[in-house]
Formats: C-alpha cells, sequence, structure tokens
C-alpha cells in the first residue's frame, strides 16, 4: 500500500474512487477522501454486489449463494490499476481493487478473481497468455423513452449517416470532437489503444488495444467503457456497448486475439521458427472449438446478444476455424512465427472483459491439456453453415455447469451464481411484451 499512498500524495489526490468490476462488468465501489484512505485499513464493501443483476435484481437463490449474514469482503487495490480521472473537477484517482472474503481468499464471485485463476494455471506451466482486445461501439441520440428506437447522432455536417461508411475516415471524422477528448482521456489514463476505426454500422466506431497481459488488458476494456461513455455524455450523445443496439445494423462484438508465450524466454508456443502451425496451436484451436459454445454464455452475456448472431453482419454463427477467414468463428491472422494467434469473434461488447478473456483462455487451456485435435480450416463462407450455437441466454446457459473441468477451474460457486444471476435477467426481460408482440398478434391469433 506504501506505493499507492505515495502516487496519491505525489499527485496531490483529494478522492478515490475504490472499483469493483461486478458480474456485469460494470464499476461498483465507493468515493472515499484520500486522506481518509491513506489512513484506513483495506475498504470493504457488502459482498452481495457480486451478485446482482443488471437491471439491480438479486436472483431467488441469493441467501443461498452467499453467506446468510449478508457479510462484508475485504478490498485490496492493485497498484497496477492506479490512473487519473481526467473528466473529474478536482484531482481524483480510480484504483481498480481485488476482493477477499474474510479469511483472506480471493473471493470466488469476483470476475476479476476468476481471471487470475486461469492465469495461475498457465503460470504453472511456464506460459503467459497475451491478448489483444478489439472493441466496438455505437455513438447514438441522446434516448430518454426506453420505447422509442435508437438513431444516429448529428455529426459536423449537420446530418446523422444514412449509409454503411466501413473504415471510412470522413465517416470517422464526423465525430473528431468527441474522438479527440477520448483519446485525450485515455491517454491520460495511459491505456494502450492502437488504433480507431469506422465500424459498418452507422456511427459504429471500433478501437484496437495493444497486444499485452491479459489481466492488465481487461483492466483497460473496463476503463475504456466507463471513459467512452463519459466523453459521449460531454458531447450531448450515449456511446453504448449493447450488442445490437439497432435492428437494422449489425452488432458490436469484443474479438480477442490470443496467443500463448513461454515466461522465461518469451518464445510463442503457437508457431514453429519456419512459420509453420505447432501441434499445441491446433489443439488450442480444438479446445475453442469444444469449449467456447458451453461457455457462450461468457461471450454473450445478456437477452440482446444474441440478435448478433445472425448471417452476414460480420458476426460468428458456427464453430469453424480459418486462416483469415472473418467467417468463421476463430480466425487465424497472417502473421510471422513471432506473431501467430488465433481471435475468438464470439464476444460482444457487452461481454465482462475479465469473463470473456478468462473463458477463451479456459477454453484454449483445456485444448492443450486434452490434446483435442481441431476440424480442418474451413476455406469458403461459413455464412452459409447452419447455425449452431445457442440462440438465447436462456440456451446458452443450460451448458455453463455441463463439463467438470471448466466448472473446476471457474469454480463451483462462481458458475451457480454466474447462471443464477443471469436467469433472474432471462425472466425480467422474458416478463416484457413487446411492440412486435401487440403488433403482429394482438388482432392476428
Amino acid at each position: 500500500m506504501d506505493t499507492v499512498h505515495k502516487w496519491l500524495l505525489d499527485n496531490r489526490i483529494s478522492e478515490v474512487e475504490v472499483l469493483v468490476p461486478d458480474m456485469t462488468g460494470n464499476a461498483r465501489g465507493k468515493f472515499i477522501p484520500a486522506d481518509k484512505f491513506i489512513k484506513q485499513d483495506n475498504p470493504r464493501l457488502p459482498e452481495g454486489i457480486l451478485a446482482q443483476a443488471v437491471n439491480g435484481d438479486y436472483p431467488d437463490d441469493y441467501w443461498e449463494l452467499l453467506d446468510p449474514r449478508d457479510r462484508d469482503m475485504n478490498l485490496r487495490a492493485d497498484p497496477n490499476t492506479m490512473r487519473l480521472v481526467p473528466w473529474a473537477n478536482e484531482p481524483t484517482a480510480q484504483i481498480i481493487h481485488d476482493c477477499y472474503d474474510m479469511d483472506g481468499n480471493l473471493h470466488p464471485l469476483s470476475t476479476r478473481s476468476v481471471l487470475r485463476r486461469v492465469l495461475a494455471l498457465y503460470e504453472k506451466d511456464g506460459l503467459k497468455p497475451v491478448v489483444a482486445p478489439e472493441v466496438e461501439f455505437y455513438l447514438v441520440k441522446k434516448n430518454i423513452d426506453p420505447d422509442y428506437e435508437l438513431e444516429p447522432p448529428i455529426g459536423r455536417s449537420g446530418r446523422p449517416e444514412s449509409a454503411r461508411q466501413s473504415y471510412s475516415i470522413d465517416a470517422a471524422n464526423e465525430f473528431d470532437p468527441i474522438i479527440e477528448d477520448m483519446y485525450r482521456f485515455c491517454e491520460q489514463q495511459k491505456l494502450d489503444l492502437d488504433t480507431l476505426i469506422h465500424e459498418a454500422g452507422a456511427a459504429q466506431l471500433e478501437v484496437n488495444f495493444l497486444h499485452g497481459d491479459a489481466l492488465e488488458l481487461a483492466d483497460q476494456v473496463f476503463t475504456f467503457k466507463r471513459t467512452m461513455r463519459e466523453t459521449a455524455l460531454r458531447h450531448n450523445v450515449y456511446a453504448t456497448f449493447m450488442s445490437r443496439p439497432m435492428a437494422k445494423e449489425p452488432g458490436s462484438a469484443m474479438h480477442i486475439h490470443q496467443s500463448v508465450v513461454r515466461m522465461d524466454d518469451g518464445t510463442n508456443i503457437f508457431a514453429h521458427p519456419d512459420g509453420q502451425d505447432t501441434q499445441r496451436f491446433l489443439h488450442y484451436i480444438g479446445g475453442l472449438q469444444k469449449y467456447v459454445p458451453l461457455l457462450i454464455a461468457l461471450f454473450a452475456p445478456n437477452v440482446n446478444a444474441y440478435r448478433r448472431f445472425t448471417r452476414e453482419i460480420a458476426a460468428p454463427i458456427s464453430l469453424h476455424w480459418g486462416y483469415d477467414n472473418r467467417t468463421t468463428g476463430f480466425r487465424v491472422p497472417e502473421s510471422d512465427f513471432r506473431n501467430r494467434r488465433v481471435e475468438n469473434r464470439f464476444a460482444g461488447a457487452d461481454a465482462n472483459p475479465y469473463l470473456a478473456i478468462a473463458g477463451t483462455l479456459v477454453a484454449g487451456y483445456l485444448g492443450m491439456k486434452q490434446k483435442l485435435d481441431p476440424t480442418d480450416p474451413y476455406p469458403g463462407n461459413a455464412y452459409q453453415e447452419e447455425i449452431t450455437i445457442a440462440r438465447s441466454l436462456e440456451e446458452a446457459l443450460r451448458t455453463i455447469d455441463e463439463d467438470d473441468a471448466v466448472v473446476d477451474i471457474l469454480g463451483e460457486n462462481f458458475i451457480r451464481a454466474y447462471r443464477s444471476v443471469k436467469l433472474t435477467e432471462y425472466e425480467a426481460f422474458n416478463r416484457t411484451i413487446s411492440s412486435w408482440e401487440r403488433e403482429h398478434l394482438l388482432l392476428n391469433v
């Protein structure tokens, strides 16, 4: 803690945001004056916040998932996550904290704990995953009535977008003031953004992160989402990471590029020096093909996410893999042996980055351990294949505890809590009657 306290004093911080990523990947926590933060022991929060649904509800078995006394948990600041809050009116720090139970163990329901457990398995084998997320999102006109459909915002030209503008420089420049503030805020927070592009949807953008440590990149995506929403609000628009916010536009993904290196010398284990794939790389892909469908609820965690899995809108619908093939669920980009990697294209932008990264690394790890062989690489358009993944959150949750090896790694308590929380959300959604039902069923059935 001395490192944290010194940093707070050196930067003349007046207030600290104590942050904990919840099940949805959003920030929970408290504000503490910096002088109080320095003087006190580890801050505490009720552990119940880790089992709260996106709509604020709690699952029916809440008291079975957690201690019936509704206990606190201890928080420990991670010095690697200390950042200024660039949009605050006074010098404010944000620090992500790990959650521990009162016995000093990482709390099993903390999504950051889940990723830490997965990374410990690789470390035990002398390996280190390297990831690079690509995060898509939409800018939309402010919408204070949920009954109205979302619309693209007005750009610098005074007109909204009306046509697909993939990779358009001019279309991205429409939102220059927002983008400039976003880059400024990210630079102040030392977020390792690589590139920004305009995606296929109206006012849909994508940012790519530089490859690096898996936990650090999960922290950066978590921080970036907060940053992007705050930046957009300063310009009187919304930034949304919904997986499919508009019916006539493509969905938003969080593609995860991943490789594995040896900890001792940094050698990429996925390719030989002559450029040929290693057997472990193929086993890794075999693990993705076997386990990603079982864990699809981590990559598509909300009821809206399954609207993204539709043909011809740049989202995968089957478990094929291929070389530089964007129609497959797992794409191997063109690269030399040092940068050989595979891209998991299933995760939506709405996914909790800690769980999405943990899920894909678990799948690859088990593939290598079990020496699973993948199918042959797919040579053509995989959108012509049948849809072979879950089409609803309720269907996806049926398989999340199907494999004992997955449950053992992610934790039985976590799997049970995640399933309960997400079923609570699904049932709440299922009680809502949509406008489509009123339009087509009211007088016609």
